[in-house]
C-alpha cells in the first residue's frame, strides 16, 4: 500500500509572502504589461503557477490574494473588450489581471528615493505636529523619537536574525502597526497594546532581548 503523503499546511503569513514575492518577481522580469511575460497576470495563471512552484491550493491563493488586495500590496485591473457572438450580438467581455503595486514593491525592497511620503498632500504644520521620518521610511510624531528609533533597531535585528521568515513578517507587521499609531497626536492604546504584546515575543530571538526591554520601558507611558 502506498504511503499517504501529509502536506504541511503553511501559515497565512507564509502564503502571503510567497504571493507577494511571486508578483514582485513577475514585475521584475516582465517584458510587457500583460500576457505570458507581462507584469499583470490572470488569476488562473497565478493559481496554476503557484501550485506548480509551491504546492498552494486554489483556496489558499484566492483567500490570501484577497488580503493582499485589501492592504494595497496588489491591485486588480479590469480589461474590457467587445466580443461579437455568432448571431451578431456584441457584448463586453471583462478579464481581471493582478499585479504588484508600488507599496508592494516597497514592502519587499524597503522605501527608496521615489517612495511617496505617507502624509503627502497633508499640511502637517496645520496639525501642530512635528513629524520625523525614521530609517525604515515610517513617519512618526517627533515626541516619540526615541521609541521610533528603538523600533527601527528591533526591526533590523529581526530581519537579519535566523528566525523563520513567517515569524519575521508577522513581527515586522506588528512593528509597523505601532509606528503607524506613533504618527497620531493621540495613539490608540488598545491597538498599541495588542501589537506590543505580539512584538514582545521577539525577546526570544538572539540579540533582541535588550531592545525589547528598552522599547518596553519607552512604550509603557503610552499604554498607561
Amino acid at each position: 500500500m502506498a504511503k499517504r503523503v501529509i502536506r504541511d499546511i503553511p501559515t497565512s503569513d507564509a502564503i502571503r509572502r510567497l504571493l507577494l514575492q511571486y508578483f514582485y518577481d513577475r514585475n521584475r522580469n516582465a517584458t510587457s504589461s500583460r500576457g505570458k511575460k507581462g507584469s499583470a497576470v490572470k488569476i488562473s495563471d497565478v493559481k496554476r503557477e503557484l501550485k506548480a512552484q509551491h504546492g498552494l491550493t486554489q483556496q489558499e491563493v484566492q483567500s490570501n490574494l484577497t488580503y493582499l488586495l485589501s492592504q494595497g500590496w496588489v491591485e486588480e485591473k479590469k480589461v474590457e473588450k467587445q466580443v461579437r457572438a455568432r448571431g451578431g450580438t456584441i457584448f463586453a467581455a471583462v478579464t481581471n489581471y493582478y499585479q504588484i503595486t508600488a507599496a508592494g514593491i516597497d514592502k519587499i525592497e524597503g522605501p527608496g528615493e521615489f517612495t511617496m511620503p505617507k502624509f503627502q498632500g497633508i499640511n502637517i504644520q496645520a496639525t501642530g505636529q512635528n513629524i520625523i521620518t525614521l530609517g525604515d521610511g515610517n513617519q512618526i510624531d517627533a515626541r516619540f523619537t526615541d521609541l521610533g528609533h528603538a523600533l527601527v533597531e528591533l526591526r533590523n535585528a529581526i530581519t537579519h536574525s535566523d528566525t523563520p521568515e513567517a515569524n519575521k513578517m508577522s513581527l515586522v507587521a506588528d512593528i509597523d502597526t505601532i509606528q503607524s499609531q506613533l504618527a497620531k497626536p493621540e495613539p490608540n492604546k488598545s491597538i498599541l497594546g495588542t501589537a506590543w504584546q505580539a512584538v514582545e515575543s521577539a525577546a526570544a530571538i538572539a540579540g533582541c532581548a535588550d531592545l525589547v526591554h528598552r522599547i518596553g520601558h519607552l512604550i509603557q507611558g503610552l499604554l498607561a
